[in-house]
């Protein structure tokens, strides 16, 4: 059973978080208004916060029945999940496998499996982790935020920010892996529930054609974009919320009662592949 901590009341909501770090962490700067309207449960993935390591390769089957089982455990008898970098393509899972219990689904800065520059970051990450480099901080730094929001800040505020939002957790080692071998595109046809597909346009370490793969090989998934790196949840935590409720209103407050979840919200597929919406430029240091 995965540890978790739960906030707030109201429909269901579980938050995933990506390698290395919590879910209360990684979400932290949206969760308080979150929990105004949801009952937001927040699990931590194997070997990261108070979740055990199991023995051998983490797998995603089992790590998604695992989410499932802890938002029972919780209280949920349905739920959307939102899931952010690899969290992402394990909320992928989620859906697809338990298409009765997920009533939307939400990624963020998300990846079906590593496309190449994915994989060789991860690759990188690894080498760093398993050597206890001292580099390791500045790498992920640089690949996590955008240029302009590390422009603003000391070399030193963005390594704590960093050091905080992706812990050395116990399990990171095998995150990792699980990463670099995850491949959830053979789970996006049978995804029912809404979807909402959100890439960050300054993600220097998931590429947002990532979000498109996702968004192209689920039926009727929305695409949206948000300025900002990897870690848009903290960068961009107003637009990123902005973008999250309206969904979550979409979803959840406009359901009818008796219609099955996975039918209250269907949005028509276009006519041909999904692209990725254009946002405002970040604006220079000289125009703030």
């Amino acid at each position: 059973m995965l540890a978790y901590d739960i906030q707030g009341s109201g429909p269901g909501l579980v938050l995933l978080p990506g390698i290395g770090g919590t879910a209360a962490d990684i979400w932290e700067a949206l969760l308080a208004d979150l929990a105004a309207e949801h009952t937001v449960v927040l699990p931590d993935l194997p070997g990261s916060g108070r979740s055990p390591l199991p023995a051998g390769l983490l797998e995603a089957s089992a790590v998604a029945d695992q989410v499932v089982a802890t938002a029972h455990r919780a209280g949920l008898n349905d739920f959307v999940i939102a899931g952010t970098s690899l969290g992402a393509a394990v909320a992928v899972k989620v859906a697809a496998r338990h298409p009765d219990r997920v009533r939307g689904l939400f990624t963020l800065c998300g990846f079906a499996r590593p496309r190449t520059t994915l994989w060789l970051g991860l690759e990188v990450w690894a080498s760093l982790h398993v050597g206890d480099d001292d580099e390791l901080g500045t790498f992920l730094t640089s690949l996590f935020f955008s240029e302009d929001y590390l422009d603003a800040r000391t070399p030193e505020v963005a390594r704590q920010l960093t050091a905080r939002l992706v812990a050395s957790a116990a399990g990171t080692a095998q995150q990792i892996a699980f990463a670099l071998g995850i491949d959830v595109r053979g789970d996006l046809p049978a995804v029912t529930a809404p979807t909402l597909v959100v890439a960050a346009a300054g993600d220097r370490f998931v590429d947002p054609e990532h979000s498109v793969e996702l968004a192209n090989g689920i039926a009727g998934a929305r695409l949206a974009a948000v300025k900002g790196g990897h870690a848009a949840a903290c960068e961009e935590p107003g637009r990123t919320l902005e973008i999250l409720t309206g969904f979550l209103r979409d979803v959840v407050h406009r359901a009818h009662p008796g219609v099955s979840p996975t039918d209250a919200v269907r949005w028509p597929a276009g006519p041909g592949p999904r692209r990725l919406p254009t946002v405002p430029a970040p604006r220079h240091s000289h125009e703030r």
